[in-house]
């Protein structure tokens, strides 16, 4: 099945299931609706006729007291009690049926209105319920599509070697070492891979223990490691960082470093500088990593931190690595109670900000 066949049938499964779920929720407001209208109608039934009852009951004793006190005139009809309690009678039932079918009216327009709202809401609401798990659905499928080409790329090239090599009938010493030293490469690329997975599951499931640690100390430990980096030579790191003591996983921070470092050197111009500056900002720790090379477009700023993003293709392309790197320091942030943040910087380059709570 083609990848565009597969997006296809996912739009097909959210939108499906985003009609259920509002024909669920507009079944649901039907119901209330139908519930309320026939409760408050026969709350108002039972309110008119006790007030029907209440009013013939004043006129009946107000005819009462009128054909009484003419009983003993000669002109006034013996029948007239009873005739004007029909009337009253009469006309109070024709008052209260007009009244009843205004109210029928009333409600009818009421719950057509509420309804048309209440679909309109239904099917906002429903996407908006499914928002999250389908950004999750396609942040896993992008995440599933990049592993798989990070993975079939180092094969696809140890393969083309190997098979390029068997054809030739007569090979030397040298060249046997060097298709070796390739396929060690190769296997290192995906050693690396498959190392930074793991730790992304560890830092997700499993607590780190803290410790109190000199913000300074993790830095330059950081820095030594980077500069093992061939990429790394004839780069300047800066440091301004205040002595402060932090509470947080001292190995993980190290690392955490090394992964922002070893990205400026990536994005930074050759032998250009990199600084780290380390402060206090109200009752926080906040460092500061930042390079002087292009930066970062808008588009990829809000998604640096997903797993196997790399931004700009043509940029990316010519920059090795997995994608992996800023999505573990993310998760080593969290994982040590801290914030990771990206922008731009004022002067150009790229920043990334750790705030140590």
């Amino acid at each position: 099945m083609n990848w565009w066949q597969m997006d296809f049938n996912n739009g097909n499964l959210f939108h499906s299931a985003r009609l259920k779920l509002t024909a669920f929720y507009f079944a649901s407001l039907v119901l209330f609706c139908l519930l309320l209208t026939f409760g408050v109608r026969a709350f108002t039934n039972h309110e008119l006729a006790r007030g029907d009852n209440a009013q013939r009951s004043i006129a009946h004793r107000i005819f009462q007291q009128y054909f009484d006190q003419d009983q003993g005139d000669a002109t006034g009809p013996a029948v007239g009690q009873p005739m004007g309690d029909q009337y009253f009678a009469n006309r109070q039932a024709q008052q209260a049926d007009t009244t009843r079918q205004h109210l029928n009216r009333d409600f009818i327009l009421v719950d057509v209105g509420l309804l048309a709202a209440g679909a309109i809401l239904s099917y906002w609401y429903a996407g908006r319920t499914l928002k999250p798990i389908e950004e999750a659905h396609e942040q896993q499928k992008r995440f599933t599509a990049d592993a798989s080409h990070e993975l079939r790329t180092p094969l696809a090239s140890m393969r083309l070697e190997n098979e390029v090599f068997l054809r030739q009938k007569n090979f030397t010493e040298t060249e046997a070492r060097d298709l070796i030293a390739s396929n060690l490469e190769e296997v290192a690329r995906l050693e690396k891979l498959a190392t930074n997975l793991l730790a992304l599951d560890q830092y997700e499931q499993v607590a780190v223990d803290h410790a109190p640690v000199v913000v300074s100390d993790l830095v330059a430990e950081a820095i030594t490691r980077v500069r093992h980096n061939p990429a790394a030579k004839g780069v300047t790191f800066r440091q301004d960082i205040v002595a402060a003591q932090v509470d947080v996983n001292r190995e993980s921070l190290v690392e955490l470093f090394t992964i922002l470092l070893d990205n400026a050197v990536k994005y930074g111009p050759k032998k250009g500088k990199v600084e780290i500056t380390g402060h206090m900002v109200g009752e926080h720790y906040e460092v500061r990593v930042r390079d002087h090379g292009p930066g970062m477009a808008d588009e990829d700023l809000p998604h640096v931190f997903e797993r196997m993003y790399r931004g700009d293709k043509a940029r990316s392309a010519k920059v090795s690595g997995h994608g992996i790197g800023l999505s573990l320091a993310r998760q080593i942030a969290e994982a040590n109670e801290a914030s990771l943040t990206a922008r731009n910087a004022t002067g150009g380059g790229a920043e990334f900000v750790l705030t140590l709570h």
